[in-house]
């Protein structure tokens, strides 16, 4: 069976949607749900008979008037069907932004507190911060929107993209279902991240608008 996907504006959650999310087994309880429903736009599910797998809270946005997708909070259950319900995610941002930017290039930003997690931006290009490339000014420029945006200016530190102390709750959790094929020079970029979520590292990854129309077309 297809994993089915569904977005909703977050105004439109329920206490009742809330709970189910916060039992579902991820890193996010109710307080960090609830603060979530207020900080962002959207909310997406990913469920797979009626069971719910995996969600998102994120906004369509423009940066200086860059078209970006900011994923705020994204949690995917831990089971056999990891991999879908992180594609379906995905593939539903990439949607939500085609209809939104039509022929426009797009950031995607989010926060991580591992290398699992970044196989969400594996379909990106030019992600910051990356193994063996130094970023320049206008990159490290947007790592610093980013924080803003995330309101966790205040304890960014630019050089490395990492958030010290992680200020309102949110991160990508998604555990890979093949951990040893994850790259350690990938690895090596959370030296400085604590995977309880109390430090995250921000990175942001473009894609082209001609891949959008292919990543966020719907069969």
């Amino acid at each position: 069976m297809a994993i089915e996907v569904e977005t909703r504006d977050c105004a439109a959650l329920t206490d009742a949607d809330l709970e189910e999310m916060s039992t579902m087994g991820g890193a996010f309880g109710a307080p960090a749900l609830a603060q979530a429903k207020e900080d962002w736009v959207l909310s997406t599910t990913a469920r797979d008979g009626g069971k719910l797998l995996g969600f998102t809270f994120s906004t369509l946005e423009r940066i200086g008037g860059t078209p970006c997708v900011l994923l705020g909070v994204m949690s995917v259950k831990r089971g056999t069907k990891r991999d879908a319900v992180l594609k379906g995610l995905m593939a539903e941002a990439f949607h939500r932004a085609l209809m939104a930017f039509p022929d426009e290039d797009v950031v995607v930003g989010s926060r991580f507190v591992s290398a699992d997690g970044l196989e969400a931006f594996k379909a990106l290009t030019d992600i910051i911060p990356r193994p063996g490339y130094r970023a320049v000014g206008e990159e490290r420029a947007w790592g610093r929107r980013l924080a803003r945006r995330f309101g966790v200016d205040a304890t960014y530190d630019e050089q490395s993209f990492v958030v010290a102390k992680k200020g309102r709750s949110g991160f990508i959790d998604h555990e890979s279902s093949k951990p040893d094929k994850l790259k350690p020079e990938i690895v090596s970029l959370f030296s400085r991240v604590e995977r309880s979520g109390t430090s995250v590292l921000i990175v942001h990854g473009w894609t082209m608008s001609e891949n959008l129309l292919k990543l966020g077309r719907r069969s």
